[in-house]
Formats: C-alpha cells, sequence, structure tokens
C-alpha cells in the first residue's frame, strides 16, 4: 500500500467550484486541528461540491495538518470513491454517518464530526447541553440528542441519526461525540457545557436566554443573512486562516492549499 503523502496538485483537473470547496474544507481541517478539536487520524469533516451530488472527505490515516486541498477524496452520497489518490482508504463510519445527512438534508452542505474532550463529556451527561454561557444559549432549541449505538458502521443506523438530528443544526451523539452541519463550510459551531447556575434563573427568570437565544444571529440551514454572512466571510473566516497560515511556513507540513 501507498502511504506517501506528497500530493500532487488536481487544481487543473477540477472545476471552480469543486476547487473553492476543496480550499476551504482543507482550510476546515487545519482549523480543527489549530484548536485541537481532533482525535489522532479519526473523525471527518464533509462537505458538498457545488451543483453536484458529490461530497469531499478525508483520507482515512491523514493528520488533520496534513490534508490539502488535492489530497480529500470525492465520493457520492452513497459512499462510492469518485475519485482518490493513489494512497490510503476513507474510514466506513465517516461514510455512516455523514452521508445520511447529506442524503436526506441537502440543503446541508457541510458537516462536520469531533471526539474533542469536552463534547464527550457532554456527551456523556445525561443533561446533555445546558444554556451556560453566551455561546451555548446558541443551541437552546437547535440541538438534537442520539444515543449510542455502538461503532457507527450499521447502516440501519443512518435513519435513527437524520431522525434526531431532524430539522436541528447540532447533535449530541450520546456517549460518543458532537457534531453540527451548516449551509456552507464556514457556518460551524461547536460548545460544551457542565452542571452549574443558568444564567437569569436567580435574576428575572428564563426570559433573557430566550431573548439572548432570539437576538443571536441564525444558526439554521438556509444560508445566513447577508449582513452576518459578510461578516463571516470579511472577519472571522479569514482571521481563523491568517491565524494558521503563519505556522503553515515552519510546520513542515504542505500548505492546505496545495
Amino acid at each position: 500500500m501507498n502511504y506517501s503523502t506528497d500530493f500532487k496538485s488536481i487544481r487543473n483537473d477540477v472545476s471552480e467550484p469543486e476547487w473553492q470547496t476543496r480550499l476551504d474544507l482543507a482550510a476546515c481541517y487545519r482549523l480543527v486541528d489549530q484548536y485541537a478539536m481532533l482525535d489522532l487520524i479519526y473523525n471527518h469533516i464533509t462537505a458538498r461540491i457545488p451543483g453536484t451530488e458529490h461530497l469531499l472527505i478525508n483520507l482515512y490515516g491523514l493528520l488533520y495538518r496534513e490534508i490539502t486541498a488535492s489530497s480529500l477524496v470525492k465520493i457520492d452520497v452513497e459512499g462510492k470513491i469518485v475519485w482518490k489518490p493513489d494512497t490510503h482508504g476513507i474510514n466506513v463510519s465517516g461514510y455512516i454517518v455523514h452521508g445520511a445527512i447529506h442524503k436526506a438534508w441537502p440543503d446541508v452542505a457541510c458537516v462536520l464530526h469531533t471526539h474533542t474532550r469536552a463534547g464527550m463529556a457532554v456527551s456523556a451527561m445525561e443533561c446533555g447541553l445546558l444554556p451556560l454561557s453566551q455561546t451555548s444559549i446558541r443551541f437552546v432549541g437547535h440541538i438534537g440528542y442520539h444515543d449510542y449505538e455502538g461503532p457507527a458502521i450499521d447502516k440501519e443506523e443512518r435513519e435513527r441519526i437524520v431522525d434526531d438530528l431532524g430539522a436541528h443544526d447540532a447533535l449530541v451523539m450520546r456517549n460518543h461525540g458532537l457534531l453540527t452541519c451548516g449551509a456552507t463550510i464556514l457556518q460551524h459551531h461547536v460548545s460544551a457545557g457542565a452542571v452549574l447556575p443558568i444564567p437569569g434563573r436567580r435574576h428575572g427568570g428564563t426570559h433573557r436566554v430566550e431573548r439572548a437565544r432570539r437576538e443571536r444571529p441564525g444558526l439554521h440551514r438556509a444560508p445566513l443573512s447577508a449582513r452576518h454572512m459578510t461578516a463571516l466571510r470579511l472577519l472571522e473566516w479569514p482571521a481563523m486562516l491568517r491565524l494558521f497560515a503563519a505556522t503553515e511556513k515552519t510546520s513542515g507540513y504542505p500548505p492546505h492549499w496545495q
């Protein structure tokens, strides 16, 4: 088996929308690594190529910091490989979980799954994610729960994952980890909670939590408002790209855009 990580650029072999999706998804993998929201070579982030039924997913065996735009595997919604570099393969579990959501919800362009310590801690608590901070309040009414069924390799579990996600943007996979989905790669949020006093309970009731939830930008799968999306593109996303761009120069790993 060839386990080379020296990937030749396929920039001139794919369409402009596919290449841009590859760039954004590779950057997303690098940022997940930057923020230590990873589990060695495991877990997945998938993205739909605009105007197609094809998805992009990581090669099974690469560290997130090794993933480049040209190393991402193109698959269909059934998990069949359409194209991949001549190295490694893909993780079946990644296809089971992500493929189920992409197939059931065509408006979902990107699905992110993590095994962070905080996320797994929340997934193991019966109370789940509590609205204890401004960030976690954003998920009030926008989060589902899926009971643990073992490693995600059973295709019959796909329907239950989709049902438990429902119309939500985030899913706590109990005793497992977290999952979020969005209308774009930029539209992802992960948070964690613990058993602490809930804001507003002692001073003015729970209306403050509800008001804060309403006043936060929408987490819905439909594209964000033009104003908020502009803020994401012009401020948050470029700022995060700059964050790891500097480290790429001395990391010893290939740049994400390769």
